[in-house]
């Protein structure tokens, strides 16, 4: 499939998503709610729909294309389709400092005390990923300095969860890293789309060095690719980009591991091509998965939109897994 078909077919699919998640639910609105909501109507379905609906929407749209297009940049650069934006720490460096917010008790100081610190701890773990990989990293080098960062970053999680000092505080938190956009506001939108988009654009620099880099690296140096630099754009748009998302969802996974393998396919296996159809179908899957929880959710019974997208990708991990070995990646 030609990628400018792929591209307008998936736009389609996201504005049918964006639909399906703004009219339906245990409330059904129409296109008329929509617009006395964007006229500043006061009515009880313009409220719903301008308070509740859209920056829910809109935030699951932003996150989406965060959590697909660094997926897609990631097993490109790492030239390996198991990778996602969990690799290199990121994720589990911003939990950290969302639990640490939730943990002393700062995050009554502001609606985005939370989300701040959450995007600050994902700066510091890149740092101390930059740090422990060296300036002349290898992608394996990165890898396993990714996987080291995120070990920490999980096990000083895991101990601020041991030392909640009470059940609230660490249902709170516990309720937090399962991820959700069900108290989605215009506040987080309007702090994390920028953030997520400087990520994004970043990101957006890569295509013509990752379709090099997939002849290996000494092909993509003669070619005139700065490996050194692609290194270091890859990694802060992708902090940019998920740190973002995360600082506002919570910890989302499998959204960047299973989007760009399904459309790798479609695009001719070039890593460069993979990026835009990526962010595309990351914000679709968002989009479907958070309506799907809404839909399923009961009172007193939530679904959480990480724990849908775990059990969505779970099994497709093991099933990637298995058919590796008998096919060409």
């Amino acid at each position: 499939m030609k990628t400018l078909s792929l591209n307008l077919l998936l736009a389609a699919g996201l504005l049918a998503s964006l639909a399906a998640s703004l009219f339906l639910g245990d409330a059904r609105l129409s296109l008329a709610s929509l617009g006395d909501a964007l006229a500043g109507g006061e009515d009880l379905p313009a409220l719903l729909m301008r308070e509740l609906r859209l920056p829910r929407a809109l935030l699951g749209l932003v996150v989406g294309a965060g959590l697909g297009g660094a997926g897609a940049v990631l097993q490109g650069f790492f030239r390996n389709p198991l990778a996602d934006p969990g690799v290199i720490g990121v994720s589990a460096s911003a939990g950290l400092g969302a639990v640490a917010a939730m943990y002393f008790g700062v995050t009554a100081l502001g609606v985005l005390i939370l989300p701040l610190a959450a995007v600050a701890a994902a700066g510091l773990g890149v740092s101390l990923l930059l740090f422990l990989a060296g300036p002349r990293a290898s992608a394996t080098t990165l890898i396993l300095a990714g996987v080291a960062t995120g070990s920490i970053a999980t096990a000083l999680t895991a101990l601020l969860m041991n030392l909640a000092p009470n059940p609230w505080a660490l249902a709170e938190i516990a309720y937090w890293l399962m991820g959700s956009l069900q108290d989605a506001s215009w506040t987080e939108l309007r702090f994390a789309t920028p953030i997520v988009l400087a990520g994004l654009g970043l990101l957006a620099l890569t295509p013509r060095a990752l379709d090099a880099l997939s002849l290996g690296e000494e092909s993509a140096r003669s070619l005139g690719v700065d490996l050194r630099r692609l290194r270091l754009i890859v990694v802060g748009g992708t902090a940019l980009a998920v740190g973002g998302g995360v600082a506002v969802a919570g910890a989302i996974g499998f959204v960047g591991l299973v989007v760009p393998h399904l459309l790798r396919p479609l695009v001719g296996h070039r890593p460069g091509a993979l990026i835009l159809p990526s962010m595309l179908g990351g914000a679709i899957l968002i989009e479907l998965a958070d309506l799907a929880t809404r839909l399923v959710s009961g009172p007193g019974m939530p679904l959480y939109l990480g724990v849908l997208t775990a059990l969505i990708g779970a099994p497709f991990f093991l099933w990637l897994v298995r058919s590796l070995p008998g096919r060409a990646v």
